[in-house]
């Protein structure tokens, strides 16, 4: 006799195998083996950078947003080993430009070194420094169309300030990591993180210049979320 599908109430909790499963799935019809990338990624990991970076269904959402509103001019806010830095300078026409911060100099040299891998070097500016320090020496001349964020949380106001100051009317603001499980929302967990997050949601919350959402997320990187800012 065939099995029958489970119901709904039937179905067991999803996993963090489920959601790894799913985006191997659904990556290996949209997005499929890109060996610059995953040289990238075993560089990265050689040089002992920490696992951090974005998915390779994130990267990819970076990219076509990057696409989506025809950005020529990037900023990112924590470059690590270059990964996310890659999917985003290839969604870049042939005159345009990325700004990557980066405070540590060894993440710096290897992702210049996987930048250069993948012919994206003349596009792509890495400033080392503490990111605090170095966007404020950053002009709006051209202003910049989207800026990423995705550096340490507890910097995630100051650098979402500055950020907005250097885009255009229409531009983008995407900040990673601000839904962390779900431990954002609860009131009794708290840490520099989780802190640092809260300030930009209070912040924003009365701000007239953005309108902004999260976007709550599961996959391989686990349960976390995105927040997706449109500077008026």
């Amino acid at each position: 006799m065939s099995s029958q599908p489970r119901t709904r109430a039937e179905r067991p909790p999803p996993t963090y195998e489920d959601f790894r499963r799913s985006d191997e799935y659904h990556n290996s019809f949209l997005i499929g083996n890109d060996p610059v990338l995953d040289a990238a990624q075993s560089h990265s990991k050689e040089g002992g950078l920490p696992d951090i970076a974005v998915s390779a269904a994130q990267g990819k959402l970076l990219n076509l947003l990057a696409k989506s509103i025809g950005a020529k001019r990037i900023l990112e806010v924590g470059t690590l080993g270059g990964y996310s830095t890659i999917w985003l300078a290839r969604a870049l026409p042939d005159s345009g430009s990325l700004t990557t911060l980066e405070l540590e100099e060894a993440h710096a040299k290897i992702a210049r070194e996987n930048l250069a891998n993948a012919g994206l070097a003349d596009k792509v500016d890495v400033i080392v420094g503490p990111a605090a320090d170095t966007i404020k020496t950053l002009e709006p001349n051209p202003p910049y169309d989207l800026a990423f964020i995705d550096a340490d949380k507890e910097g995630n106001l100051a650098y979402f300030t500055e950020s907005k100051r250097l885009l255009r009317k229409g531009g983008v603001i995407i900040v990673d990591n601000v839904v962390r499980r779900g431990i954002v929302a609860n009131p009794e967990y708290t840490d520099p993180s989780v802190e640092g997050v809260r300030a930009l949601l209070k912040a924003i919350q009365g701000d007239k210049e953005v309108e902004a959402t999260t976007i709550g997320t599961v996959g391989e990187k686990g349960y976390d979320g995105f927040l997706y800012a449109i500077k008026n």
